[in-house]
């Protein structure tokens, strides 16, 4: 299924090709004040309308996730980094899609806080 998505104010526009069934609630430090719901898909899934520089980055801990959101609005809109194999992943806020329905999606907990 294809997404658009987007920030609060629309600087930052992009579309995602996925089938999102479920996803990950994570209780670190960033996915929890941020409040994100992230599905993973490959960083080829993830089709930018804006470009790049538009975005902000955000890093921390050991600065391999690259955290991007709206310099303008600070929606924090997905993530990328490697997964353990190496290939590009992204990890998509799915509060910031269009047309999703949470209440249908399965949500994951992660204790990211103890890793």
């Amino acid at each position: 299924m294809k997404y658009t998505g987007s920030c609060h104010c629309g600087a930052i526009q992009y579309e995602v090709e996925a089938d999102i069934k479920e996803v990950l609630e994570c209780n670190c430090s960033i996915c929890r004040r941020r409040g994100y719901l992230l599905a993973f898909i490959s960083r080829e899934q993830l089709k930018l309308k804006t470009p790049e520089s538009k975005m902000a980055t955000y890093t921390f801990n050991k600065h391999v996730i690259k955290h991007r959101f709206c310099p303008v609005c600070g929606s924090g809109v997905f993530g990328e980094a490697n997964d353990p194999k190496g290939n590009p992943t992204a990890a998509i806020n799915v509060r910031c899609l269009d047309n999703v329905d949470l209440g249908k999606i399965k949500i994951n907990h992660y204790d990211g806080a103890s890793k």
